[in-house]
């Protein structure tokens, strides 16, 4: 197909699927676990049908484990209340070709639930609602969100199917030691990136370049900070689209927050917020460290929240073994201005000021994660908290605060919330108490290699 990557209009896509360029639209939409969900439709009927009326799916999807068991304990869905359907209602700023993927092109959606004529009420446990009433509230203020995600990952040279088959065990990375910033070290994966980079330019994505990291096959693609929803949409495509062409090249990685004892992979988020006219109002050159009162409350309001809403950046059993003091990845309630030691960091200056967030890892659900930096920064503005001075040394060793160590820790830590109850409302923190109550439950009771390897022959 002869066309400059970027957005697709509707009128462009009836052209290309009369054409015979386009066969196949996705409809999806992001879950709990943050994966690309839902159905792929045949062109025509999108054109005929789904484009104006949106399609259905089963509202299961927002109530099962990783594994996609049905589970017990949510509101929402049930056997109870027989797994009816919900509506996926395209959102056509986000329609886009799939490079990778001949002949297909891709838009998200919103979810309701079945009205008696057409989509309801909007689903609001649904992670793309959750981030949207956020924004609402930054939008009755006059203010907007621009997002950035640095997400990392490890590649292998095992392919997926391999890797299930042998249990995740004895797999090969492609590296054999830390390539953090290595150019020729990194080469030997470049025929893979390069494939990633560039799909994901095509799909309409602003690739900013790869670095190797410091784990062995470990790499991180940044693309260029866009408004909030925008970067949270093309997050999920992202990291859907790398999983898939590493598939295609007999390879495999994977973006979860701690595969084995050395660094984890982290999914650092930077955001910022700017009037509606595009001012900058987290920057004051006369105040100290050019940070405006605005800025320095949203911080306030980060810091003072970041304990309890930890769910939202730590969402799964692994992703607290983590935060490991001296890895990079935080453990003190701390902020710094450029100072990697802290669990916020703030960085750059004018329409560039802004904080990064270092607590998500790359198993982060994004929209939950940069909902709960909005709701945190929103409730500092409110409460006009005071920033106390940055960290300037080794946060590790500071004595401050430290993050939740478990996600039991983190689930009892949300419950409790104040802020969270406000913010999202009872039904979202119960349905999200709910999920981690499931992982937990699971976890309890798995017996893992570990226990064997321990208890076998020696207890």
């Amino acid at each position: 197909m002869s066309r400059r990557p970027g957005p697709l209009a509707l009128p462009e896509l009836e052209r290309l699927i009369a054409a015979g360029d386009v066969d196949t639209v996705i409809v999806a939409f992001a879950d709990m676990q943050g994966r690309l969900t839902g159905k792929r439709v045949s062109a025509r009927l999108f054109s005929e049908d789904v484009a104006a009326h949106g399609c259905e799916c089963c509202n299961y999807l927002l109530a099962v484990d990783v594994d996609m068991n049905t589970v017990s304990g949510y509101a929402a869905s049930s056997w109870e209340s027989g797994y009816g359907d919900m509506v996926m209602t395209p959102d056509f700023s986000t329609l886009r070709l799939i490079p990778w993927l001949p002949g297909t092109a891709l838009v998200m959606a919103d979810l309701s639930w079945v009205g008696e004529s057409g989509p309801g009420d909007p689903v609001a446990v649904s992670p793309r609602a959750i981030l949207r009433r956020q924004l609402d509230r930054l939008a009755e203020r006059g203010l907007q969100a621009f997002v950035g995600t640095e997400l990392e990952f490890m590649v292998f040279e095992d392919s997926y199917r391999k890797a299930w088959a042998d249990g995740y065990r004895g797999l090969t990375p492609a590296t054999d030691y830390n390539v953090d910033y290595a150019i020729h070290a990194s080469t030997r994966m470049e025929p893979l990136l390069r494939d990633i980079r560039r799909g994901m330019d095509g799909a309409g994505m602003y690739c900013e370049g790869v670095k190797g990291e410091c784990n062995l096959g470990q790499q991180e693609i940044a693309f260029r900070y866009d408004d909030a929803l925008v970067t949270c949409d093309n997050h999920t495509i992202y990291r859907n689209g790398a999983k898939e062409i590493a598939d295609q090249h007999g390879k495999s990685l994977t973006f979860m927050a701690k595969y084995d004892e050395r660094e984890g992979n982290s999914c650092h988020i930077h955001i910022s917020l700017r009037s509606t006219d595009g001012a900058a109002v987290f920057a004051d050159d006369a105040a100290p460290n050019g940070m405006s009162t605005m800025f320095r409350q949203f911080v306030a309001g980060q810091l003072a929240t970041l304990r309890e809403l930890t769910l939202f950046y730590a969402p799964n059993i692994n992703s607290y073994k983590r935060f490991v003091d001296g890895s990079f990845a935080p453990t003190a309630v701390e902020w710094g201005l450029d100072n990697r030691t802290c669990a916020m960091r703030v960085v750059g200056h004018g329409h560039g000021m802004r904080v990064e967030c270092r607590a998500p890892g790359g198993d982060v659900n994004q929209y939950l994660a940069v909902a709960a930096l909005i709701a945190g920064g929103l409730h500092g503005i409110d409460q006009q908290l005071e920033l106390g001075e940055p960290c300037a040394g080794n946060a590790y060793t500071a004595g401050a605060q430290r993050l939740p160590t478990t996600l039991a820790e983190a689930s009892d830590l949300f419950g409790g919330s104040a802020v969270a109850q406000a913010a999202f409302g009872d039904d979202v923190v119960a349905h999200y108490l709910n999920n981690a109550r499931i992982e937990l439950d699971a976890f309890n009771s798995a017996v893992t290699d570990w226990e064997r390897v321990r208890g076998f022959e020696r207890l």
